[in-house]
């Protein structure tokens, strides 16, 4: 059973496509066109984190998983079982146009920049910034405060995090509901 549920203070366009179990925090903007797809288990995803047009942000199956879930039926077991591993986004994070993000941890004040692509193997902790068309994707923590950037993603350390986008969610909070359909927030019982 999937389900997503919204908090109050979210603004997620109609036309973002959100599958699986996703919970959307508190004044996180979410733009249409935009893709939020659990596969592998639940997205978790922090206060005031804005995720632009066209981002993908996948918890996603690797080809031959099975989860204790779908293996109940098949005795065989051919391909080891696993439990289902949530995704988690932290605060304050900026995904911009066409980014593509796999990694299970992000933790806060990061900024994915357009068409960056991270791995499922990646964690990223607090402050980073992956640079316009950066690629990674090697089993590593990145540490926090690291930049990468240009075209062979050359990596730096810089003295603090980005700063957060709150004028910019402000304003779109206020200018997305006039243009698009908005998801409601989901009321918890």
């Amino acid at each position: 059973m999937s389900e997503v549920d919204i908090s109050k203070g979210a603004v997620v366009c109609v036309e973002a496509e959100i599958k699986g179990d996703v919970m959307i925090g508190t004044g996180t903007v979410v733009h249409p066109k935009a893709k939020i797809i659990a596969e592998a288990g639940p997205i978790v995803i922090g206060e005031n984190n804005l995720i632009e047009e066209q981002v993908v942000i996948i918890n996603k199956l690797c080809p031959g998983d099975k989860y204790e879930d779908d293996a109940e039926d098949d005795e065989s077991h051919q391909a080891p079982v696993h439990n289902k591993q949530t995704m988690t986004i932290g605060k304050h994070n900026v995904f911009e146009v066409g980014s593509y993000c796999e990694a299970l941890v992000v933790g806060n004040h990061n900024v994915l920049e357009t068409k960056s692509w991270v791995g499922k193997r990646v964690n990223i902790t607090d402050g980073c910034i992956i640079g316009a068309k950066c690629r990674v994707d090697v089993n590593e923590t990145l540490t926090n405060n690291t930049v990468m950037y240009g075209e062979k993603c050359t990596r730096r350390t810089q003295s603090s995090h980005p700063p957060a986008q709150t004028l910019q969610l402000d304003f779109l909070t206020k200018i997305l509901p006039n243009f698009h359909h908005m998801m409601k927030p989901t009321k918890k019982t």
